[in-house]
């Protein structure tokens, strides 16, 4: 019997699709986690930088997200309206706003160190598993930069 030939435009084929799923999938499980801490996906995100480094301007937490200030500064007044950040503007250059964390956002942290946990066991897969797949996504991600920013 002939082997069936795969249609290219079929969804199942389609690497988009499947990355696409797996990243709903994968904001679905961190909704519940994040649920208990008050933060939306987004947040956390933002939350996670900020914890890295205090003090960032908005466009310099911009670039680290890769998100453009339009989709950032609403984050960033729900935030501050919860309490865990403050925006103000840098005494050095008024037009640049610099993001600081609040004594509840820097004890969020702690509460927080049980999520990269929880999701590895959600997974199903090992610590060195998780490395792999990540530095593999991070490779796809970084060619399609390089190739966009040749174009």
């Amino acid at each position: 019997m002939p082997k069936k030939r795969s249609d290219p435009l079929h969804l199942s084929e389609q690497l988009c699709f499947s990355l696409y799923s797996a990243v709903h999938a994968l904001q679905r499980t961190y909704r519940s986690l994040l649920e208990d801490l008050g933060l939306t996906y987004p947040q956390y995100l933002v939350m996670l930088v900020l914890w890295e480094e205090e003090g960032l301007t908005v466009k310099a937490l911009g670039d680290r997200l890769h998100l453009d200030s339009g989709t950032l500064t609403p984050l960033l007044k729900r935030l501050e309206a919860a309490g865990l950040v403050v925006r103000a503007r840098d005494p050095q250059d008024e037009r640049q706003v610099r993001i600081g964390l609040t004594a509840p956002g820097r004890a969020l942290r702690t509460r927080a160190e049980c999520i990269p946990r929880a999701l590895l066991e959600a997974s199903g897969r090992t610590p060195g598993e998780i490395q792999a797949l990540k530095g593999e996504i991070l490779r796809f991600r970084d060619a399609l930069n390089a190739r966009l920013e040749s174009e």
